[in-house]
């Protein structure tokens, strides 16, 4: 492709991602504007400060899948990833060794199930919802095993603080996420490892052409989504005061859903860090809201499954027209 040409197809695919960031902004706003009418506490800063700390993790965790799914893949592993990762940090989290041991080994197990996943993927030409779906059932149940099936309790207080602690007034995991986010952001718009990932979702074939090592990069993306994950199961066990070999159930399905949500296609090379941020936070305005309004969780369930079946109909129509 000339270099006139391929320039003129990023601005435009860029171009088409900031439209979509900002339309899916204005359907938060509007649906912070609606909740407020319906019941007017839900402005209260302490509500909001309560939703960001609530989709905090499963935006942590859509990060990772947003960049599988970028590059035309999936994470169905996330989930398990985030019990393993907690159980693990829990054991070594009682204060009978520095803060850093279990944060780094609950990383490594997260690591570990990543690089299987890509290596799985990349090297043995396995469907990546074929390897993550077996992952997820492997990980979950070495979280059974490594836990014998019960709770692990009796977290230090500065373990804890992790989940549960404050800075100026703003929760940690609020924190981490920002933190995470930027970090994020900076390594997919401004990094040749950012430009590789689009590159390959783009289309995979001219990326191999190109000189890119795909396999290689395939290995490290689906690393670094579960490193994320088990960031998410770090800050989950230090939330409830318990690594639990039962938590994370689902978790992957709510971070695919804030990454669609928030305009990732699933047809690849489209998708953003703010876009998964604010559709987590669509999906924690939707649930928090009808939780305050008295909703029964089923019809949430129902709902949150109607956002999902739009977000992707409206990616399809968007495409078509394309």
């Amino acid at each position: 492709m000339p270099n006139s040409q391929k320039s003129s197809s990023n601005a435009l695919k860029k171009k088409t991602i900031d439209s979509q960031s900002f339309q899916m902004f204005f359907v938060l706003i509007g649906m912070c504007v609606i909740m407020t009418i319906l019941y007017p506490p839900f402005i209260r800063m302490a509500n909001l400060i309560n939703v960001i700390r609530q989709i905090s993790i499963t935006a942590i965790i859509g990060m990772g899948v947003t960049m599988c799914i970028i590059t035309t893949g999936i994470d169905l592993s996330s989930g398990s990833v985030v019990a393993l990762a907690g159980v693990v940090a829990a054991s070594f989290g009682k204060g009978d060794y520095p803060l850093i041991l279990p944060i780094i080994l609950a990383l490594i197990a997260g690591a570990a199930c990543g690089f299987i996943n890509g290596s799985l993927s990349a090297y043995g030409k396995i469907p990546p919802f074929i390897a993550t779906l077996g992952m997820m059932s492997i990980a979950r149940g070495a979280a059974l095993i490594y836990s014998d099936g019960r709770p692990i309790t009796g977290l230090s207080d500065a373990f804890n603080f992790i989940g549960g602690g404050y800075i100026l007034g703003i929760p940690m995991p609020v924190i981490i996420m920002i933190i995470v986010g930027i970090i994020m952001y900076v390594l997919l718009n401004h990094t040749k490892f950012g430009k590789y990932v689009y590159a390959i979702g783009g289309n995979q074939r001219a990326a191999v052409a190109s000189g890119i090592n795909v396999k290689k990069y395939l290995v490290i993306i689906y690393t670094l989504a579960s490193v994320l994950a088990a960031l998410a199961g770090i800050i989950l066990a230090a939330r409830l005061n318990a690594g639990q070999p039962t938590a994370g159930v689902s978790y992957e399905l709510d971070a695919i859903a804030s990454s669609v949500i928030g305009g990732t296609s699933l047809t690849g090379g489209i998708g953003t860090i703010p876009g998964v941020i604010i559709g987590a936070l669509i999906i924690g305005v939707l649930t928090n809201g009808l939780v305050l309004l008295g909703v029964s969780p089923y019809i949430q369930t129902i709902l949150k499954g109607v956002i999902i079946i739009a977000a992707v109909l409206i990616d399809a129509l968007r495409r078509n027209r394309g």
